[in-house]
């Protein structure tokens, strides 16, 4: 920050970023892009906080931690956003081109942009080395944390994994490196894009409106209050409830609707996807999505007895005695 502060065109590029621009509220990019950076950089629906939640003590003040973690990573975001910007200042004057055609979206602006603009500075080498290093250890610090969510889940599933953890750790990564080869073919940009688009997009907020609808209607909010006292000593109060029952639903609602309803097929830069890709995409999102309705649909079918049995099975039976692992679910949803 402090070296693109010195630059010229940074004040140019904090004022680009300062300025609201309320004419793109009208584009469902907009509204689908921030809602899966939210979730991307908070972590829910992912799976990550319930992995990590389980080590939790039984008491531990989750309140607390969801409070101080939400103010922390909103500065930090809104902070990296003078950093970009100024960056994107300079380039802006350099190359005499507005900032609003310099900002690109997506993988263009880390890969492409950035690795520009660090070109023209003095000492390029170094910066160029620590820049790449920075996205080196952010790229797996990220995917450490979102394999913990797959270890920890398949572990409490099939304890058997646990003994062979290394085993089972190496096998995981080893997917990971094969699936990401596509990304480093000639057309590796326009995967990662398609990727991006449809795998963290609509398939999020779907399992994320999903666990809302769940907690608050299907077990209930009562409920999930009493269970939260066990935890704390303290119920949440009005605003929570109402945020549970109403404004999570509704907004995930509106977003998803939006999205759909104004939906134009992927482009990247001049060029557009073609159909066959969007249809991939569009598999993509829902083998997540359709996991959803189609493991309950699979447990009503499967469940033994009467109508009314079936019924009574699926009502929660949480006591104080439950696992962290299992309070750790109840909360985070």
């Amino acid at each position: 920050m402090i070296r693109g502060a010195t630059l010229p065109g940074a004040l140019d590029g904090i004022k680009y970023y300062l300025t609201p621009d309320f004419s793109r509220l009208a584009y469902s990019e907009v509204w689908v892009d921030a809602a899966t950076q939210v979730f991307f950089s908070l972590g829910p629906g992912f799976g990550v906080l319930l992995a990590f939640a389980s080590y939790n003590d039984i008491h531990n003040n989750v309140y607390r931690d969801a409070i101080l973690t939400s103010i922390v990573n909103c500065m930090t975001s809104f902070f990296s956003g003078f950093v970009i910007f100024m960056i994107l200042g300079y380039m802006s004057q350099h190359s005499n081109l507005p900032i609003s055609e310099v900002a690109t979206q997506g993988p263009g602006l880390v890969f492409v942009v950035y690795p520009e603009a660090i070109a023209t500075l003095p000492g390029a080498t170094f910066w160029a080395l620590i820049f790449f290093l920075m996205l080196l250890t952010l790229g797996l610090d990220s995917s450490f944390g979102g394999s913990e969510a797959i270890l920890t889940a398949l572990a409490d599933e099939f304890p058997w994994l646990r003994r062979h953890r290394e085993l089972f750790v190496a096998m995981l990564f080893t997917v990971y490196f094969v699936v990401g080869l596509a990304s480093c073919a000639q057309g590796g940009a326009y995967v990662v894009h398609l990727m991006d688009r449809y795998a963290a997009g609509y398939s999020i907020l779907f399992a994320v409106f999903f666990e809302s609808i769940t907690i608050s209607y299907c077990y209930g909010v009562d409920k999930f209050s009493d269970d939260i006292e066990s935890m704390m000593g303290f119920r949440p109060g009005f605003y929570w409830r109402v945020c549970w029952k109403f404004v999570a639903p509704v907004f995930l609602m509106f977003n998803i609707i939006f999205g759909l309803v104004a939906y134009q097929p992927l482009k990247y830069d001049d060029y557009e996807y073609p159909w066959a890709a969007n249809l991939i995409g569009w598999c993509v999102a829902l083998s997540s999505i359709l996991c959803i309705p189609g493991f309950a649909i699979f447990g009503l079918v499967t469940t033994p007895g009467t109508a009314k049995e079936v019924r009574q099975y699926l009502q929660p039976h949480i006591q104080l005695t439950t696992s962290k692992l299992q309070l750790a679910i109840i909360f985070f949803l």
